[in-house]
């Protein structure tokens, strides 16, 4: 597999990691964006001038970002996988490969491929597992679809963990959707437990007793890692719960906890949204995201 010009939709966090890491890539000679905020005014001189410096392409539309790339990387939020995959259809290339990196539920990763393939383009599924700016490309990613195999070859020998883990389009997304569950559900339990034993002042208590329990976990500082993710990705991390709610359906069951796991970071990025988080640094600890739902439940 030879892969020359990428292009990538979706210039966000994940994106602008993408882009820069993958653009020196040996055989690699074009590297492009397209993202809605390089047509909005507010945002589009920003943004222009990010990839500028970046050396990345700023493309004018999704159409021509897909009529000139051979690997179409999608990047967006986990509401927008399959509108941006509608688009995409549209224009992509026959033989051109689609890596869906979104988070979304198998039957949405299915509905994308059928219209990437009806295209004539080849659509591979990835379930990115974990998150991404700690690890660069090299965060581990798991493959789905009749050409995971071939492009994990490419992308492995480019530095990235990347593996095939299935032909079968949906197996790579339900892997990813159900460990969502489990870690985007600990971030909304810790959040609501230690917010809620701070309002009643007996938090010198009970992390002790996590503690106990789990020793292998800094209940403390992972408090505070749990408390800025949420704060800074809510909106994110709610769609993708909604995904994974969707799921569960899929799965021919009532998701009951997937669900409420996703009004949970809705409603901590609509604090965020209303301010409440305004002045807490990188640094701050858990009690001080805690102490601001407080001051604000108090108004």
């Amino acid at each position: 597999m030879k892969i020359e010009r990428i292009g990538l939709i979706g210039y966000g966090e994940v994106g602008k990691v993408f882009s820069a890491g993958l653009k020196d890539k040996p055989g690699v000679t074009a590297m492009a964006a397209w993202d809605v905020k390089l047509a909005n005014p507010a945002t589009q001189a920003a943004e222009l001038g990010h990839a500028a410096k970046a050396g990345v392409v700023a493309q004018p539309s999704a159409q021509a970002l897909c009529e000139s790339s051979e690997l179409v990387i999608s990047a967006v939020t986990a509401s927008n996988t399959l509108a941006v995959a509608q688009e995409a259809a549209q224009y992509i290339r026959p033989g051109a490969l689609f890596l869906d990196l979104n988070s979304a539920s198998p039957g949405t990763k299915q509905q994308c491929a059928a219209l990437i393939d009806a295209a004539g383009a080849h659509y591979v599924e990835a379930g990115v597992m974990t998150s991404v700016p700690p690890y660069g490309i090299q965060v581990p990613m798991l493959l789905g679809g009749a050409k995971a195999a071939e492009l994990a070859l490419l992308l492995t020998g480019w530095g990235m963990d990347a593996k095939a883990v299935s032909e079968q389009l949906g197996v790579a997304s339900a892997i990813k959707m159900c460990r969502s569950i489990m870690i985007k559900g600990l971030e909304a339990l810790v959040i609501e437990s230690y917010t809620t034993a701070r309002a009643y002042g007996v938090e010198d208590q009970v992390l002790p007793t996590l503690q106990e329990t789990f020793p292998s976990i800094d209940w403390s500082a992972q408090g505070a890692y749990f408390f800025s993710r949420v704060v800074q990705h809510g909106q994110r991390r709610a769609e993708e719960m909604r995904e994974s709610a969707n799921t569960v359906r899929e799965a021919g069951f009532e998701p009951l906890m997937a669900a409420a796991i996703a009004s949970k970071h809705q409603w901590v990025a609509d604090q965020a949204k209303a301010g409440v988080f305004a002045g807490l640094g990188k640094g701050a600890r858990w009690q001080d995201y805690a102490d601001q739902l407080l001051a604000a439940r108090k108004k």
